[in-house]
């Protein structure tokens, strides 16, 4: 999540030649629209298959099942894969195409795959082996399911329905771990558009089971049998799609690599050193992952729902994260690794962090003013009813108080990886993670002693939908918060002088909070003089207002943040 560069600033402006046979550093700010291409359009595919999930099974007993079936295999490809291989990667890969050791690097690359594919591999065996273990100590609240079945309590068996699912998607985040590997050479080469489109694929592969398949079934108003079956498809075409988004990188891959040799050997050049790097992150990236699991592991114990809310909440809530921050400090991480003064990491860490809010503190402010009509927009249609929408929202709320950290503290992370500091930044993930939890258990369990119906009408009582998953999100927010904070501290000690742009940020929430007072009598205007209009018109209405009137006030009072990101688009 990478801050902007500032209009102009050269993505190889430290002065170091580019990896041999590459076309030329380029500017940061192309790099970085790649990557917010990418990912745009895989966010994009995202919003389409969650919606569609949302069409199908809603917030209740079935979304919830396909909630944690999608998350728990996921383990993998985060503990292995995503920041945690790239932060252990690209240093050493990205300085050896800078010294230009192409074929060390190849071999690097090499022995790296191999032995990725021995642990993932052994790993996705192990979840098809012990998915009914591990669904129970992930939901325990499920494990009961039967007897409330038989009490005609719930209409689905979830615990059940959830191991078969998890059989099948454990392979595919082996995969998704291979792809991981895959936009880790790609990023070192300066090639961001492709690794972070071909999650298109996977998402699409999802889209057309349920598409095709949901329409065989009976569409939304299919039986519970029917409903169900529905479930385990979807699997099948989420591991069909783990395949293609592997399969579609593949091609580049192998164009840029030389002296590619795949090994299972820790000899290799540089692998050890990658591997003593790997390990504190993977105890972050543990940590962290130990904090979303334990999310569901509270979840499941909570009113039925919470879980499948807490799934389409954050698919809103990491729109802005990825494509915002993660477009920034995707394209960072390299180019900081091949810095060696400290003057020019401050100068790339306050613009990159400046670039992030320019877009991250309007969304925030969004999203806590207009999150139901957000989530309306995306999800309101099918089994996805009036109660789901205004629990998503809240839901959504609670973490979008923590948004600005969540963004901020990946760019601060990459200055410390980009000096082979990895174990601090884990030890911070440990605290967050102790907070958060801490305090979801309690907030989570206090809040579920109200329902919804009040606010949003619909049915009272056993079948009411709780307000116990704002619990966790509001946890969640403390601990970004603290993490923050916390890297920030150590970050002016690892570069003295270095000075934040607090101010800047603070600017631009009050930018966003007069846009919102704008957009807020639009909205008010809209009720006022026609009651009886769609939700969808209205959100559309009032978000492109919102928006309209932020980037417009940008540009009259000349933000430069606004100047460089029209800049990457162009």
């Amino acid at each position: 999540m990478e801050p902007e560069l500032g209009a102009g600033d050269a993505a190889g402006g430290s002065g170091s030649a580019p990896p041999a046979g590459e076309p030329g550093a380029g500017r940061a700010g192309g790099h970085a629209a790649r990557v917010a291409a990418g990912i745009l359009l895989s966010r994009l595919a995202g919003f389409a298959r969650e919606a569609l999930a949302g069409y199908y099974f809603g917030v209740g007993a079935w979304g919830d099942v396909y909630s944690l079936a999608m998350r728990l295999p996921n383990l993998l490809q985060s503990l292995l894969g995503d920041q945690a291989l790239s932060a252990s990667f690209i240093p050493f890969y990205s300085k050896m195409l800078a010294e230009k050791r192409e074929e060390d690097a190849g071999r690097f690359a090499g022995a790296i795959l191999g032995l990725l594919m021995i642990v993932a591999g052994a790993l996705a065996l192990a979840g098809v082996l012990l998915a009914e273990p591990l669904v129970a100590v992930t939901a325990p609240g499920y494990v009961q399911d039967a007897a409330k079945v038989a009490a005609g309590l719930l209409p689905i068996d979830r615990y059940a329905l959830t191991v078969q699912q998890v059989r099948v998607l454990f392979p595919m985040a082996g995969l998704l771990v291979l792809s991981a590997w895959a936009l880790a050479v790609l990023n070192s080469h300066r090639r961001f558009f492709l690794p972070y489109f071909a999650p298109v694929v996977w998402n699409l592969s999802i889209i057309a089971t349920l598409a095709v398949a949901g329409s065989r079934f009976g569409g939304a108003h299919m039986t519970p049998d029917a409903r169900s079956r529905l479930l385990y498809v979807s699997a099948w075409g989420a591991l069909l799609g783990g395949a293609l988004q592997l399969g579609v990188q593949l091609p580049a891959v192998v164009r840029l690599l030389r002296g590619f040799r795949l090994s299972f050997s820790t000899r290799v050049a540089g692998v050890r050193q990658a591997l003593a790097a790997f390990g504190p992150l993977l105890a972050g990236r543990g940590a962290m992952q130990l904090s979303a699991y334990l999310d569901y592991f509270l979840a499941s114990l909570a009113a039925v729902g919470a879980a499948s809310a807490l799934r389409y909440s954050t698919t809103l809530f990491l729109l802005p994260v990825s494509l915002f921050a993660t477009s920034v400090a995707v394209t960072e991480l390299p180019e900081m690794s091949r810095l060696g003064e400290d003057e020019a990491r401050k100068a790339r860490l306050a613009a990159a962090w400046r670039q992030i809010a320019f877009l991250v503190a309007p969304t925030a402010v969004g999203f806590l003013a207009f999150g139901w009509l957000v989530v309306g927009l995306v999800f309101r249609r099918g089994a996805f009813g009036a109660q789901d929408q205004f629990l998503v929202a809240v839901v959504l709320a609670s973490f979008t108080l923590g948004l600005l950290p969540a963004t901020s503290s990946r760019l601060l992370q990459n200055l410390f990886y980009s000096v082979h500091e990895t174990k601090y930044p884990a030890r911070l993930a440990v605290l967050r993670v102790v907070v958060a939890i801490a305090g979801g258990a309690a907030l989570m369990f206090w809040l579920d002693r109200w329902g919804v119906s009040r606010w949003a009408g619909g049915p009272v009582g056993t079948g009411e939908l709780r307000l116990g998953a704002a619990g966790l999100g509001l946890a969640s927010s403390a601990g970004a918060w603290l993490e923050l904070v916390l890297l920030a501290r150590s970050a002016q000690r690892l570069l003295p002088g270095l000075v934040l742009p607090w101010g800047p940020v603070a600017r631009m929430t009050a930018l966003a909070l007069g846009a919102g007072a704008l957009a807020g009598g639009v909205w008010w205007l809209l009720w006022k003089l026609q009651s009886g209009l769609q939700l969808s018109l209205v959100a559309a209405v009032v978000l492109a207002s919102y928006a309209v009137a932020y980037l417009a006030m940008a540009a009259a009072l000349r933000f430069p943040e606004m100047r460089s990101w029209l800049g990457r688009i162009r």
